[in-house]
Order: C-alpha cells, then structure tokens, then sequence
C-alpha cells in the first residue's frame, strides 16, 4: 500500500553556499572606487596602499600599486572577475599575472578582515539553518532538509520551493551581515550542489532537482566533478567521456581497466549524481599550522634577524590560532623549502599539550636545530598537531619567546 504523499519522508535537500571572489569582494568594501576594475590580491604588505597629494589639485588621492611594478615571487590568492577575464587567477605567481595584466591594481592580502567576515557569514547562515559543514573560509554546505521560514505554515508545501525561500533568505541574510554577495545551488546531496553553486555566479540562486540532472549537469565537462582532477579528466576524455553525461554512461569494467575498481565506481556514482555522504556538522581539526614565503630566499646567517622574527610571528600566530579554536597540542613541527624547492619537515611529541607562543617556538626551534641550513630558505612554517580541546589539556608551563634558537 502506497503511503500519502503528505506521509512520504521529505526529500534530502543540501545547498552550497560559495563566496563570491571572497577576498577580493572584502578589499572592494574598503575600497568602493575599485568596483569594476581588474583587482588582484597577493603578496605582502609593501604594496599597501598609500594616502598621497595629488600635485596638481593639492586634495588627497589613494594611490594603488599596478601589477607592472611588482617583483618578487609573490602569488594570487584571489582576483576579481574583471582581472580573470585578462587571464590571471588564482595560484598564478605575479610576475606572470604582470605579463599579461600589468595595469591591474595589486593589494595585498588581510586574512584577519577575511576571517571576521568568514564568521559574520556563517553566523548569519546559522541563524537560519544550523546545520552546515565547514568548508573553509568562504564556503559552506548547509542541510536544508525540513528547514523553514517562519512564513512556511503550510505542512504540505512543495519542499523545493521551500528551500528556494530559505535560500533567498540566507543570500539576503549574508548580504545584511557582510555587504558581500554569494552563490547558493540547492541539490539532492552536496556532490550535485557543489557543481551547480558554479553555474549561476556570481550572485547566483541555482535549484537542481533530480530531474534536471541531464539538462543542467550531464553537457559540462568531467573536471567539473568535485574529485576529477586534471590526469583523470585528460584520461577520460582519451576515453570518449568528456562531459558527464558521457561518463553516466561508461562501462563499468571498462573504467576498472584504466582506474581499478574503487575510483571507477566512485567515477560512475558521482556522473549519475548519487552521492550519500552527510553534512558533518561538527568535525575536530587534525592541526593548526602557518606558513610563509618570502619574496627573496633568505641566508640562515646572513639573514638571522629576520628569520628569527618571522618564526616568532608564525609561532605567535599558531598561538591565537589555537586559542580561537580552543585547543592545544602535543606535536609540534616545522617545514622549510629551500631554494632547490627540496622541502623538509621536522617535528616532535611532547608528553604535555601546548598551546601558547612561547612553549611552540621552543619546541620548534628545537626542530629547527635538526635540519640542514647551509641552502638559502624560501619558506618557513610552524605547525601543532595532536590536538585536543583546551579544558582537558594540562598545559605546559609558560615563559618568554626567545630568539636564541633560531
């Protein structure tokens, strides 16, 4: 016997929700006269910009830095669409963003402003619909299933277009909250979400019923499978699967030959949209680490001072970090990259968690003394893993950050 359609389970319905050009979206709050102009953040801080008089009217003007001036070995953390279109993104290093954008305006990252509106969005996100996955800075899942508006009394209301009114009302909500805009794609599972958050941005409100499936995801490309990375997708498309929908409909024992067994059913789930992994709502970080590279590679002699400060800061920051997230560790490492971009890691486990600066940069220049210095470093980073909440540590005893050991 068929059950009522008003007794059915209600449909899982999970959204994602993507920043739009997060980082750079922050910087043109603080900097509105940018809005529409090719923008790309990276680097350090000595491309600030700067508060000058204009000579020929004697008023203040900002003055911005251009990517044609930059040198150094910085990369792009982000860029506005505008910058993209002109072929730079994400990842690219400057100088060659220079080459093909030198009139771009270069600022410099402020991961503290990017933080505080990580957390003003998602504390709005929270209002409305508690449960969310962490995805990282600027994006989130979020289980809408049986979420509702105050608005939404009636018990038989169609559950697609119920979530279209919460998914408007968490894009109003983390406008209201930050002055920034994001993209939500409302789906069966957060594989399919993850795709169609894509789809419509920026600024997008994309709803992917089951049944759109072969209309809106099936013609894009393979790569756009959260989890095909760019081998798998050369290698499929010498397959004949260039688009998803190509892909649905592989042999299975035909992918086997070419990925064994596990990634080949992986591949065919993931193409036909079936995905049952949950929102994890609460998940406990494996470590907190900092890192840096610098714009010259530094001599551990000649350059002393200065790396011994930068470990500092990075020990200092691992530090707060720690103690927003509420933890404390027992190990305690470090890794270099030196100018052969040969990396090595050292690290150590101490009977007793750690959490503050100075215990943390002890511990790793302890670490430090064990590796090799004699090549110039073009990176350095700190790291604390082993963790555990804070109340149930028992915290090593604490005293001044020394310079001595780096």
């Amino acid at each position: 016997m068929e059950l009522p359609e008003t007794m059915l389970p209600a449909p899982r319905l999970v959204a994602h929700l993507d920043m739009d050009a997060f980082y750079a979206s922050v910087e043109l709050l603080r900097y509105p006269e940018l809005k529409g102009l090719p923008v790309v953040i990276g680097g350090r801080r000595a491309h600030q910009p700067a508060d000058v008089v204009d000579p020929a009217t004697g008023h203040a003007v900002r003055r911005f830095a251009r990517l044609a001036d930059y040198a150094g070995r910085g990369v792009i953390t982000t860029a506005t669409y505008e910058a993209r279109k002109l072929g730079v993104g994400s990842a690219m290093g400057l100088m060659k963003a220079a080459r093909l954008a030198p009139e771009a305006i270069l600022l410099p990252a402020d991961f503290d402003a990017y933080r505080r509106a990580s957390r003003a969005f998602k504390e709005a996100v929270r209002a409305i619909a508690p449960r969310i996955e962490d995805r990282g800075i600027d994006e989130i899942y979020i289980d809408l299933t049986g979420v509702r508006l105050p608005e939404h009394d009636e018990p038989d209301d169609d559950p697609w277009w119920r979530a279209r009114d919460v998914a408007k009302a968490l894009k109003t909500a983390v406008r209201e909250a930050t002055g920034l805009s994001c993209s939500i794609a409302v789906a069966p599972n957060k594989l399919l979400a993850k795709i169609a958050s894509d789809l419509d941005k920026p600024d997008g409100l994309t709803m992917l019923p089951p049944h759109e499936l072969p209309r809106r995801i099936w013609p894009l490309p393979v790569r756009r499978i959260n989890g095909v990375g760019p081998k798998a997708a050369a290698r499929l498309e010498a397959m004949g699967f260039g688009t998803i929908g190509e892909l649905a409909q592989a042999n299975l024992h035909m992918l086997e030959t070419q990925f064994g067994h596990h990634y080949a059913a992986w591949l065919l789930e993931a193409a036909n949209g079936r995905d049952e992994r949950p929102v994890v709502t609460e998940s406990e970080p494996k470590s907190v680490s900092r890192e840096t590279t610098f714009e010259r590679d530094l001599h551990a002699q000649r350059d002393r001072a200065l790396l011994s400060a930068t470990f500092t800061q990075l020990c200092e920051r691992v530090a707060r970090d720690l103690a927003r997230k509420g933890y404390a560790g027992r190990t305690v490492g470090i890794k270099l990259r030196y100018d052969d971009f040969r990396t090595v890691t050292r690290d150590v486990t101490l009977d007793a968690p750690v959490a503050d600066a100075a215990a943390i940069r002890r511990t790793a220049g302890a670490c430090l003394k064990r590796v090799p210095l004699e090549r110039r470093l073009r990176l350095l980073g700190v790291r604390v893993g082993g963790l555990q909440h804070a109340h149930d540590a028992i915290p090593e005893q604490a005293g001044s950050i020394a310079d001595d050991d780096a």
